[in-house]
């Protein structure tokens, strides 16, 4: 795998995220705990393994910038935006409610999953749209 490989090495990533998010919330609305928890650790991975390679990428490369004109580059930036934003909140939220629920701290934990779950997927949802629009337009 080369380094311009990576941009769609990361869009596949966000969207197993976000797939594994929402496998993970059926579980838990199933009352599946332990398919929850996996599926769960197995959602903070694949995030995990997408900011390595986000910052690899973005290391080598540097910014890349939106090339299109027009009316589509004000709906570009407003994506950006609000996906950058949010996916700074998910990666202190994230972890936080992780390690809330590896500490067996379930009240709290469910109290910041559902703020965290509803961020975290629409992060990972817009990360796909951002690199459509960015590498696909």
């Amino acid at each position: 795998m080369e380094i311009r490989d990576l941009p769609a090495l990361n869009a596949s990533l966000n969207a197993t995220a976000f797939v594994l998010l929402l496998i993970g919330y059926r579980l838990i609305r199933q009352g599946k705990r332990e398919a929850h928890r996996k599926v769960m650790l197995a959602a903070f991975t694949v995030s995990s393994l997408f900011l390595t390679s986000y910052l690899i990428y973005h290391f080598n490369v540097g910014s890349v910038r939106f090339q299109k004109q027009g009316a589509i580059r004000y709906v570009y930036f407003g994506i950006l935006l609000s996906h950058t934003i949010l996916a700074a909140f998910v990666g202190i939220m994230a972890p936080i409610t992780l390690f809330r629920a590896l500490r067996e701290r379930f009240s709290a934990h469910a109290r910041l999953a559902r703020v965290t779950f509803p961020i975290w997927a629409y992060v990972s949802v817009t990360g796909v749209i951002v690199y459509l629009m960015l590498y696909q337009l």
